[in-house]
């Protein structure tokens, strides 16, 4: 007889497991593993090296070192992403303080730290390079505030292994009493210097000489992105960085035509990004043109005409980044010549330099003409002044490979072509399968509450989604809301919806985890936003308020520009975070029930 008392263990052995573990380093495939078994929950904790916390408030320093206290690498982020276009209240929160704290007492083998759109004071890096110092192989502080010049000597003076030092876009205070000494002390104590990047920063005091210091002394150096230094003085600095695989930066302040040709790039060279580089000083890229994968233009002085030139030296561009003065003719050539084009991204340029290059709109003639030339296209994100349902459907028929698209419609033209968009939209979504990030920025009527549907039905794999003046009326948010199965991130402004909608999509949304808002039809006491509270979801409230921001137009004049309210809602294990600023309101559930 059959003895039903013996138990079969099918259980991975720790030994096996151990092995296996390493070679799981996708974050959701490691969350699938980690709900196995209490085992292997415990295993995935000893042997997670890489932790990404997309808001620093949805969890807490110490939760992160009593799950994952053998991390050897850390991405934090701070202010929401619409701190980038100065739409957060610059003392919204994001301090790195209490977590590097807690990494310099606690987290012995951690190696590489990002820290994004964080506020970081003088002492915390201080405080970095005096407890990781030795050990601390990249910093990243990504669009990063509160910190000064004083503070990086701490890290380039003590951090002598940094491969990677990462400064780019952060607003960094350049004391009035020193010259550049953090760049001199990275150029005297390192020499395994790999990456070095302070571009987009107003790091002006340097001297080229201690650049051309680190190229000598660091024979790994591959990608170097600068603030804004006369090319003229870098000659020496590209004659020894022999390895240079990527540069961006640099200024083109000598008017002379005949200057700029004895400029020699380094030869390896496949990523190149000259600020204000003109028609002039183009031919210096020539000779290394077939060799670039990389070609950022954003902030190179150059008409559509100049772009058609240069792109058709380059057939094996991978990557570009520009204006929208690149135009329509601008991106037939980009699809003619560029058939390997992974990633294209078109901002918007200033609107005075778009009037006076007729050539210089992008509409949907140029997104026809990349769908149908670059088939490899992963990454789309454009400025549009025209846009119809056609050029939409379009790349729903051909871009079967992209993975990210956003759209903004420009309101610099009165009429476009063929709104709303429901259609094309549809067919865009039902066309690129493998979308993840989807966002649309429109204006009103761009988007009707079909539209909306369509939006949430065919988007069954998208994480996040940014929507800008779409939708008609609740109704088109609450259809939206019954699709959109895995939605973690979901960004809004200009709404028309009640803040009763905005709960409910809330609700409906299964796998949402982040909800900010910014314009909607407030209740005044926000009321209805209870419908959304729930356990471990924190909900926040920034009023209306008026913002002074700078005048172009007048040396010193303000202009005040009114702010609509925001919402910000997501889930913490945290619990409510206790640094609020003035400009902030937390929305406590109990204290609007008693009301």
């Amino acid at each position: 007889m059959e003895d039903r008392s013996v138990k079969v263990n099918t259980g991975m052995s720790d030994v096996v497991a151990g092995c296996v573990m390493p070679y799981i380093v996708d974050a959701k495939d490691r969350e699938a593993v980690s709900l196995v078994c209490r085992r292997w929950y415990e295993l995935d904790a000893l042997t997670r090296e890489h932790v990404t916390i997309a808001l620093c408030y949805t969890t807490s320093p110490e939760r992160l070192r009593r799950r994952f206290s053998q991390l050897k690498s850390l991405k934090l982020k701070g202010k929401p992403r619409a701190a980038m276009f100065n739409l957060i209240p610059e003392d919204w929160g994001g301090f790195v303080t209490p977590w590097v704290e807690e990494i310099a007492e606690s987290f012995k083998s951690l190696k590489h730290l990002h820290f994004r759109r964080m506020i970081v004071r003088d002492s915390d890096l201080e405080l970095l390079a005096r407890s990781r110092g030795r050990e601390l192989l990249s910093l990243k502080l990504d669009k990063c505030s509160g910190f000064s010049t004083q503070g990086l000597i701490h890290i380039t003076r003590t951090c002598r292994e940094l491969r990677t030092l990462f400064l780019e876009e952060s607003s960094i205070i350049e004391n009035e009493d020193e010259r550049g000494e953090w760049l001199h002390e990275l150029a005297i104590n390192n020499t395994v210097l790999e990456t070095l990047n302070f571009y987009m920063t107003d790091l002006g005091r340097i001297k080229f000489e201690d650049l051309e210091h680190i190229a000598r002394n660091c024979p790994s150096l591959t990608s170097v992105k600068i603030s804004d230094c006369e090319i003229l003085d870098l000659l020496g600095f590209f004659r020894y960085a022999t390895a240079l695989e990527e540069f961006c930066g640099g200024a083109f302040n000598d008017q002379s035509e005949e200057r700029y040709s004895v400029v020699s790039l380094p030869r390896k060279l496949s990523r190149l990004g000259l600020t204000m580089m003109g028609r002039n000083e183009m031919p210096i890229v020539f000779p290394l043109a077939p060799l670039l994968v990389k070609l950022d233009l954003l902030y190179a002085l150059l008409d559509t005409e100049d772009h058609c030139t240069l792109i058709q030296k380059c057939p094996n561009l991978r990557v570009l980044e520009t204006r929208n003065v690149i135009g329509d003719r601008g991106l037939e050539v980009l699809a003619q010549n560029c058939k390997k084009l992974r990633r294209l991204r078109i901002e918007r340029g200033a609107d005075e330099q778009e009037m006076e290059d007729e050539d210089g709109v992008v509409s949907q003639r140029g997104l026809m003409a990349i769908a149908q030339g670059c088939l490899e296209l992963e990454y789309l994100a454009v400025y549009v002044s025209d846009i119809t349902n056609t050029s939409l459907e379009c790349i729903g028929t051909h871009s079967k490979n992209l993975t990210d698209f956003r759209l903004v419609l420009l309101d610099r033209e009165e009429i476009v072509s063929d709104l709303p968009l429901d259609n094309g939209v549809r067919a865009l979504l039902r066309g690129c399968q493998k979308l993840r990030r989807f966002a649309l920025y429109l204006r009103p009527g761009g988007l009707t509450d079909k539209g909306l549907f369509y939006v949430g039905q065919y988007s069954p794999n998208v994480r996040w989604m940014l929507l800008g003046y779409v939708g008609e009326t609740d109704t088109g948010l609450e259809d939206f809301s019954r699709g959109c199965p895995s939605l973690q991130k979901l960004e809004m402004r200009g709404c028309c919806f009640s803040e009763r909608a905005l709960a409910n999509a809330v609700m409906q949304l299964p796998s949402l985890r982040y909800l900010w808002v910014q314009g909607y039809r407030g209740s005044g006491t926000g009321h209805d936003l209870l419908a959304m509270a729930r356990p471990y979801w924190n909900i926040e409230l920034i009023p209306p308020r008026r913002v002074d921001v700078s005048d172009q137009i007048g040396e010193a004049e303000t202009v005040v520009v009114e702010h609509p309210a925001h919402i910000l809602a997501y889930y913490s294990l945290a619990g409510p975070r206790t640094d609020f600023p003035d400009s902030v309101l937390p929305l406590d559930p109990e204290s609007l029930i008693n009301a």
